[in-house]
């Protein structure tokens, strides 16, 4: 199990626009801050996924859960208001799985976010 995931960013005021807006459609939230590095988390307050400056990483996938198809949407669109590059728009991906329906956007690093749900429509 994975415990967290930290992204090295060029501009942390930059990125922290382009995920608190992508990342707010599937519950997630800034939880800590710090002068050079962000944790976002959820309701729970522990932050799992990190923004620090340092060296960007560069075309790294990270994939966010979604509770259902209508959040996955609602990234896309928050992540491309954000200043996201679009990577896939929101559907199915049955070569993955039947149920698969994913979106991605790259954010201002190169970096692949996606948000994926499982389940049934």
């Amino acid at each position: 199990m994975i415990d967290h995931v930290v992204l090295g960013v060029h501009h942390l005021d930059e990125s922290r626009h382009f995920y608190e807006h992508a990342l707010r459609p599937l519950g997630l939230k800034v939880v800590i801050t710090g002068p050079e590095m962000i944790g976002f988390g959820d309701d729970s307050g522990r932050p799992f996924f990190w923004l620090a400056v340092r060296e960007p990483t560069h075309r790294v996938h990270v994939a966010f859960t979604a509770a259902d198809r209508a959040a996955v949407d609602a990234f896309h669109a928050a992540a491309l208001h954000a200043g996201g590059v679009d990577n896939g728009p929101p559907g199915l991906r049955p070569h993955y799985h039947e149920n698969y329906y994913g979106a991605f956007a790259f954010d201002a690093d190169g970096n692949n976010i996606e948000a994926v749900c499982h389940r049934p429509a």
